[in-house]
């Protein structure tokens, strides 16, 4: 009999920056309104699903994320530092189409394959691998949800889809309060899927790669 096991991991939900500060790790950036609104139909668009274990990111966008959730499934939220966010050396920055002229910017992207701007990008799937194996385990023939951020999720559907890891950041497939969902045949990643529960309320605004 092949056991099957679903991670899904959940991006959070829109964050209160009116600055548009690429706040990256930084602490005291929460979700906006509309973020806690993304984070419970986000928590709708899994009623019926057969859900055994919770993890989270230790930011406060993905904690706060994460308690619907907790709410309604009735489970410990375990914080795993391996789903934080990217290191960015903009981190703090408020970074705008001028930046692109900002020397202080340029000596920063010389190299966009490892990114010379942050965290190798392998770093990050090697740290996401890791977590996704320990929800694996723990949500063993059910399901878990790990709720975490845009590139580190990315990262982690990319190495799972056998695509290279460098990549245009504007064309990422992962939205707020978004879902990629990792099924698993025993051990063996079996199929990939994606869904927007919060699609409804993206509207026109743009949001920060990474965030």
């Amino acid at each position: 009999m092949t056991t099957t096991t679903v991670v899904h991991l959940l991006r959070h939900g829109e964050v209160y920056n009116p600055e548009k500060v690429l706040y990256g790790r930084l602490p005291d950036y929460h979700l906006s309104d509309r973020g806690q609104r993304m984070a419970e139909m986000a928590t709708d668009w899994f009623e019926g699903h057969d859900i055994a274990a919770l993890f989270s990111s230790p930011l406060d966008r993905t904690q706060e994320t994460a308690e619907p959730l907790q709410k309604a499934f009735g489970l410990p939220v375990t914080l795993d530092d391996r789903m934080i966010e990217a290191a960015n050396k903009f981190e703090g920055m408020s970074l705008s189409k001028k930046s692109a002229r900002d020397p202080q910017v340029l000596k920063r992207l010389y190299n966009p394959f490892k990114p010379s701007w942050g965290e190798p990008y392998q770093q990050i799937v090697d740290r996401m691998v890791e977590v996704i194996k320990v929800a694996r385990r723990a949500a063993w023939g059910r399901e878990a949800v790990c709720v975490s951020h845009q590139l580190p999720i990315w990262m982690a559907r990319r190495a799972a889809e056998g695509k290279r890891l460098w990549h245009r950041p504007d064309l990422r497939e992962c939205n707020l309060a978004s879902v990629t969902s990792l099924t698993f045949a025993d051990q063996r990643l079996a199929s990939v899927s994606y869904a927007e529960p919060a699609a409804v309320l993206y509207g026109d605004g743009p949001s920060l790669p990474g965030a």
